[in-house]
């Protein structure tokens, strides 16, 4: 199984050095140079428009942060050998805060992508990114996997789910890099720091969104069950627009009368407040909800509509849409 011609091997390969580690995946690192600031940059990106991303496949696509590119002009990336290339972003995902750069160049050293479910709590791990737009290429920090299954809430109100916590330093301009273990092959894509504490930093798990990553490859974006609705997240501004009753959750607009919404009853101006009982704060609680198990199932939605609250069964329909 591959990315678009990058690498997946088993996780017994041969445990490596933390100096071997870095001579392996250091090649495949890159840096994200962009002109006009992010559209809703977060704290733990860098303000001067730096982070850093990922060489997965030898045809040019780099992964990283779509809070990286969201909203730039244009894009700069710096390879390892120090030659600084245009780049696009062709893909990306404001949700899984994932994104897609495309750049033409020879000779790339793509890095070796581990989706394994068997991370341990303990085992060491090491981040490898560009803080600071630091002249020298990247910076290399150790640490261990602290702690599995983390979610965030981000400033723009949405949720990061099954994140890796680690203590491995992180500081603005690594998000969008690699969280490396001893085999040399990337488990993470860092993303986050705890503004509040010390040695608590978070990174994206391969494991969770490598399905995803495939689909922005192939279709420019991810690929989610199509209920012909848009839903919106609830914020305290939109319920004063719409004098919605609910202060949270999904607000489902442009409703489509021949799919699976209607028919189960749902119409626009409606708000999912909760998922087989579990609340429902945004669309990141909602998605991961609805995407949790693989097959099409039914599910309870409690919803807030103009008569009050009620439950809908809703069907997740096996056929997708492409999520912008």
């Amino acid at each position: 199984m591959t990315v678009a011609g990058g690498q997946l091997v088993s996780a017994e390969d041969k445990v490596l050095s933390v100096p071997a580690v870095v001579a392996k995946v250091r090649p495949s690192v890159v840096t994200i140079l962009s002109r006009g600031a992010p559209a809703s940059p977060l704290p733990h990106s860098a303000q001067s428009g730096s982070g850093s991303g990922i060489i997965i496949d030898q045809t040019g696509y780099i992964l990283t942060n779509n809070h990286l590119v969201e909203g730039v002009k244009s894009l700069v990336v710096g390879l390892h050998t120090g030659r600084l290339t245009p780049g696009r972003v062709v893909a990306r995902d404001f949700l899984l805060d994932l994104a897609l750069v495309k750049i033409t160049a020879e000779d790339l050293v793509p890095a070796t992508l581990n989706q394994r479910a068997h991370l341990e709590i303990g085992e060491t791990v090491i981040a490898i990114g560009n803080p600071l737009a630091l002249k020298g290429g990247s910076t290399v920090t150790v640490g261990v996997v602290s702690a599995l299954d983390r979610s965030v809430l981000t400033p723009n109100g949405e949720t990061l789910y099954n994140l890796i916590q680690t203590d491995a330093a992180i500081n603005p301009g690594n998000s969008g890099g690699p969280l490396v273990d001893l085999h040399g092959e990337v488990v993470g894509i860092n993303v986050a720091i705890a503004p509040s504490a010390q040695a608590i930093s978070y990174a994206i798990t391969l494991e969770s969104v490598y399905a995803h990553i495939q689909s922005m490859i192939l279709r420019g974006a991810v690929t989610r069950p199509d209920f012909g609705f848009t839903p919106v997240t609830v914020t305290p501004s939109l319920a004063a627009s719409f004098g919605l009753e609910a202060d949270h959750g999904i607000l489902v607009l442009n409703v489509d009368p021949t799919k699976t919404g209607a028919q189960a009853g749902l119409q626009s101006g409606d708000v999912i407040t909760a998922l087989d009982q579990h609340q429902i704060y945004n669309l990141g609680d909602f998605w991961h909800s609805v995407m949790r198990e693989g097959e099409p199932r039914t599910m309870q939605l409690t919803v807030q509509g103009k008569s009050g609250l009620s439950t809908v069964i809703l069907q997740r329909p096996s056929s997708q849409r492409v999520s912008q």
